[in-house]
């Protein structure tokens, strides 16, 4: 009895999370990787001038052990740079998606679990300004990403939010419909398996 009483009470590990709100963990994963591939695929169309310049460099080298040589130091530049870029993408893209994303829970939290799109306005103004606030740059060039970002976030993230809503009661509505459908199924077959065993009980 303690064992069921205790399985009972037991909640699974993401039921605190509210309805329509987007897990941060899985967002920052995804964004990684995205800020991976755009990244590497950035640092990889930017050193095609590299490979113009060592082109030319071979053409202007008869020694074979040269042209390998250069051949190789090419590869080895490329290499580092698409690695590079890779990794940055992938770290800023993360970080930003990690903050969006947690910044929308923290906020409807705090509103009492309410999650609409002011939330996601929010989240997307403060992720934005933040993140233009530490780079690089002066005082005045900060204070003007400051602003460009906190402006960008909301113009950018109204719509989004709006989309996000949509679908999370669409979802919501399909979810309700799927479990009416569900229960008068099997309201039917109950009735019809008792209609069955009284029929042959009769006989």
């Amino acid at each position: 009895m303690e064992a069921s009483n205790t399985a009972e009470h037991e909640k699974p590990w993401n039921s605190g999370k509210l309805p329509g709100t987007v897990s941060w963990s899985t967002a920052s994963i995804i964004g990684f990787f995205t800020g991976m591939i755009y990244g590497g695929a950035k640092e990889a169309s930017a050193s095609a001038s590299i490979d113009a310049d060592v082109m030319l460099k071979l053409g202007s080298t008869p020694n074979k052990a040269k042209q390998y040589n250069l051949m190789r130091d090419a590869m080895e530049r490329r290499f580092v740079k698409v690695s590079r870029g890779a990794l940055v993408g992938g770290v800023r893209l993360g970080m930003f998606t990690a903050a969006f994303c947690g910044l929308q829970n923290l906020m409807a939290e705090h509103r009492g679990g309410v999650h609409d799109v002011y939330n996601v306005v929010g989240a997307g103004s403060v992720t934005a300004a933040t993140f233009g606030l530490i780079l690089p740059g002066s005082l005045r060039w900060r204070a003007r990403n400051v602003l460009l970002g906190s402006v960008l976030g909301v113009v950018v993230c109204f719509p989004l939010g709006w989309v996000q809503m949509k679908l999370v009661e669409k979802a919501n509505e399909d979810g309700g419909n799927s479990k009416r459908g569900g229960a008068d199924g099997g309201g039917g077959g109950v009735e019809a398996a008792i209609e069955r065993l009284e029929a042959r009980v009769k006989r």
